[in-house]
């Protein structure tokens, strides 16, 4: 039988909530995918119709931030049984279309399919707050902690000076900045490997970073 656990709500500030997404919220995650991810394959954008089937399939891996009634922030993920060996996918292959249907009731890892905050609330650590949102939901479901692909979203500028591979090379060593996978492993993300050919987005060459928080770590 499958853990049920209680709704998440947390109040982040006077202005500012996290919890669960909830149906009300699709129209305005749709919009904010777009204002987050502008350069993202229209075909790899999440659409409202696609957060509807998230939350009935997997309710408890789904959270918002809102500003009152506007949704600034969100996050999807699903429970997957991860083979580490066999670690090359697409975000699209993974997302089923957007459709989230390689979700495994059983799973014993967290799988994040995306995080974003709306531009103008950037800077306030709120990404950590949804990872540390979805750690505490990984820790009640008795799961190992998370993984995602995080997008090397410096690369993208320099892929004509640099390779994807020595960019990454030199990301792990903490030779290199990256906005997205540095930010990441300083909440505590390790790296595990590039996956070339993960998304179709030209900020990071295509190229994707999978990561992994396990779940002793603290958020």
């Amino acid at each position: 039988m499958l853990k049920e656990i209680s709704p998440y709500y947390k109040k982040i500030s006077n202005d500012l909530v996290v919890q669960h997404m909830l149906p009300d919220h699709v129209i305005q995650l749709e919009e904010l995918q777009k204002i987050v991810f502008p350069t993202l394959a229209d075909d790899e954008l999440i659409k409202a119709k696609h957060y509807l089937k998230h939350l009935e399939l997997f309710p408890e891996g789904q959270f918002v931030i809102t500003d009152k009634v506007k949704v600034i922030g969100m996050t999807s993920s699903m429970r997957s049984r991860f083979d580490f060996s066999d670690y090359h996918h697409t975000f699209k292959e993974t997302i089923a279309g957007g459709w989230m249907t390689n979700h495994d009731p059983n799973g014993d890892w967290l799988y994040g399919l995306d995080i974003g905050v709306h531009p103008d609330y950037r800077g306030m650590g709120l990404a950590r707050t949804l990872y540390r949102a979805r750690h505490e939901v990984a820790k009640e479901l008795g799961l190992k902690g998370q993984l995602t692909v995080g997008m090397m979203s410096g690369f993208g500028a320099l892929s004509s000076e640099i390779s994807g591979e020595e960019y990454f090379k030199e990301l792990v060593l903490g030779k290199r900045f990256d906005p997205t996978i540095s930010t990441q492993m300083k909440i505590g993300f390790e790296p595990i490997a590039l996956i070339p050919d993960y998304v179709s987005d030209p900020v990071c060459g295509n190229y994707g970073v999978l990561i992994k928080l396990d779940i002793n770590k603290k958020v």
